[in-house]
């Protein structure tokens, strides 16, 4: 029971954070995306595509969170969009707090769409509220049509998903139809991308929506 107690002591506290992270988005206008998935799904890649595909009127900034390095926001950096890197030294999420504190760094800064990428992990990220508008998740085609199933709070805490990867279908023995089924199994109101960050099919789909979310 004592453990119990304790995990929602520490959600209460991260959720009341969580609320004023909100208040400060809605106060600035801004869209923000908490990006979830597992390691080497495409997060970082997708935002990449998404900076030099949607053609927005809006800018864009990031925060990113990672166990160790600083390689990812390197990559956004290179962009010219302003970002901040969370090191969680080991940590398997993002938590408000850690939202916040990144968040006052780009306060002064003008943009209107907000990227949060989490940590790779389809586990500990789905159950934190970090303040966001919509939680994304991730999947790639590689691991295997089932994913919904066995992460099913990522796909319910979920707006969308993003089925990445699918330039590499024909060479696998999975099915889009069976994955697209287990998710809207678990969340019927799942908004459904299919991907490839490769060749650039499905982008425009997916900034469409974007610019359908702006505020």
């Amino acid at each position: 029971m004592s453990i119990i107690k304790i995990e929602r002591k520490v959600l209460e506290k991260n959720d009341a954070i969580a609320s004023d992270n909100r208040r400060q988005f809605q106060e600035k206008n801004l869209l923000v995306l908490n990006l979830l998935s597992s390691p080497g799904s495409g997060k970082t890649t997708l935002i990449e595509k998404t900076i030099t595909n949607c053609k927005f009127t809006k800018k864009i900034a990031v925060i990113e969170g990672d166990v160790q390095t600083e390689l990812d926001a390197e990559r956004i950096e290179k962009l010219n969009i302003p970002v901040v890197q969370i090191v969680t030294n080991g940590a398997c999420h993002l938590d408000a707090q850690l939202v916040r504190d990144a968040f006052k760094r780009l306060v002064d800064i003008s943009f209107n769409l907000l990227f949060i990428e989490n940590v790779g992990n389809l586990v500990c990220p789905a159950g934190y509220n970090l303040g966001e508008d919509h939680k994304v998740t991730i999947i790639s085609v590689t691991e295997g049509d089932d994913k919904p199933l066995k992460y099913p709070a990522a796909f319910r805490n979920s707006t969308a998903v993003v089925i990445n990867k699918i330039d590499l279908l024909p060479h696998l023995n999975i099915s889009l139809d069976v994955i697209r089924t287990n998710a809207l199994k678990i969340n019927p109101k799942l908004e459904i991308f299919e991907i490839s960050c490769i060749t650039g099919e499905g982008i425009e789909k997916w900034c469409n929506w974007l610019n359908s979310l702006m505020r």
